[in-house]
């Protein structure tokens, strides 16, 4: 899910061609018949934790954000007002650039307690993208830098391995945030059950009027089995894959019909827990910038609904016609601020070349081998429509139909 950025020449890459257009425990063994069980106790609170582990100071803008220009969009809007639940690992609420714009929030996991601290640095990195301020010392700012971010926790940051979320902490933590009545719910890490409590949260929180944005996951590789994320998967929700600094759809990301569009999540410098900035790539992050988009959107057109928000965010996004991997483009906030729904498409991001589109090259082959199936079948159907033809007449005439021939209307 981690990896170090590119250099100066592969970050280049995409603005000549975009840029500017559960943790389940083991199952405790059930007490015996005679002794009643003892009623279910949720874990203690977390104790606030030292997780401080500096990252690197970066002057130059990185390229996500010179691909989605956010200067351009903070003279309409910087997000002020609005409220992002972001339901993650936590968020660390003493970084430079995040401080005092990090609610206490909740530890979802452990039932109560705090999440504004973050071992892990997933909700952090995601937190950055949405609203870090600007500094003197730093190329990178949040999309959002005026709103404030609700931390809940979601994932716990024992054990190793790639962090999963249990459904019933997921709705827990989906229900919490509707509550405390955020403008939008960034999802950035997914399950992949269908559960019906997760589904019935997001409805709430829909009909509440809060943007659902969520992952579309990272288990899109070759060999990996792409299955249904959720609440990705569900209707009202903005589903989100990742692309990198050339334009492509990033390797791992999921692709499906829940994928609505895509956003910067390969190669991406964003905050680190503690101080500075580090590298990371994953769906997750896009979710970020996505979530970022709606809060903008909401602050600056506030009586929109969410299917409004929603519609209006694809409806301006940039298209890139590179297969299901890139639903309806690439995410393009100041269009989508600005309600640019031109005549001849929305507007591009800046340097956007329609010449040089963006192309899943796996899904280019596989469009190839479909067109050549299908020529090949036409020309079986004209040469057997051509036999058809020339039959002799003798034969037709003899031809008698089996059955009587149906009835005029009106019995005439």
């Amino acid at each position: 899910m981690f990896r170090v950025p590119g250099d100066r020449a592969g970050r280049a890459g995409l603005v000549g061609v975009l840029a500017g257009a559960v943790l389940a425990g083991p199952a405790l063994a059930a007490p015996p018949a005679a002794v009643p069980a003892p009623a279910a106790v949720p874990p203690p609170a977390r104790a606030p934790q030292n997780c401080a582990d500096p990252g690197q100071a970066v002057t130059e803008v990185p390229w996500a954000q010179l691909t989605l220009t956010p200067e351009r969009v903070w003279p309409f809007t910087t997000g002020a007002g609005t409220t992002v639940a972001v339901l993650s690992s936590g968020v660390d609420a003493d970084h430079p650039q995040l401080r005092g714009r990090v609610a206490a929030g909740l530890d979802a996991v452990a039932g109560s307690g705090r999440a504004d601290d973050d071992c892990l640095g997933l909700g952090t990195q995601v937190a950055g993208l949405i609203a870090a301020r600007q500094t003197d010392s730093q190329g990178f700012a949040g999309l959002a830098p005026g709103a404030r971010i609700l931390p809940v926790r979601v994932v716990d940051d024992a054990g190793f391995g790639r962090p999963q979320v249990r459904a019933a902490v997921l709705a827990r933590a989906i229900t919490w945030a509707v509550d405390q009545r955020v403008a939008v719910i960034a999802v950035p890490i997914p399950v992949y059950d269908d559960d019906p409590a997760v589904r019935a949260a997001v409805a709430r929180a829909v009909a509440a009027g809060i943007v659902v944005v969520a992952a579309a996951g990272d288990e899109g590789g070759t060999n990996a089995a792409n299955p249904t994320p959720y609440p990705a998967g569900y209707e009202g929700v903005l589903g989100v894959g990742a692309i990198g600094p050339t334009g492509a759809r990033w390797d791992n990301s999921q692709h499906g019909p829940y994928v609505d569009l895509v956003a910067p999540g390969d190669q991406i410098l964003t905050l680190q827990r503690g101080s500075g900035l580090t590298g990371a790539s994953g769906t997750g992050l896009g979710t970020g910038f996505v979530a970022a988009t709606a809060a903008l959107v909401r602050n600056k057109r506030g009586a929109l609904d969410p299917g409004q928000i929603e519609r209006l965010i694809l409806g301006t996004a940039v298209p890139a016609p590179g297969g299901p991997g890139f639903g309806h483009g690439i995410v393009n906030p100041y269009a989508a601020v600005n309600d640019q729904l031109a005549g001849g498409g929305p507007a591009a991001l800046p340097g956007l070349t329609p010449s040089e589109p963006v192309v899943d090259a796996a899904w280019l082959r596989s469009r190839n081998v479909a067109v050549l199936g299908a020529l090949v079948a036409v020309l079986l159907v004209g040469a057997v429509w051509a036999g058809a033809v020339a039959l002799p007449r003798a034969r037709r005439r003899s031809w008698r139909a089996a059955v009587a021939p149906p009835t005029p209307r009106g019995g005439e």
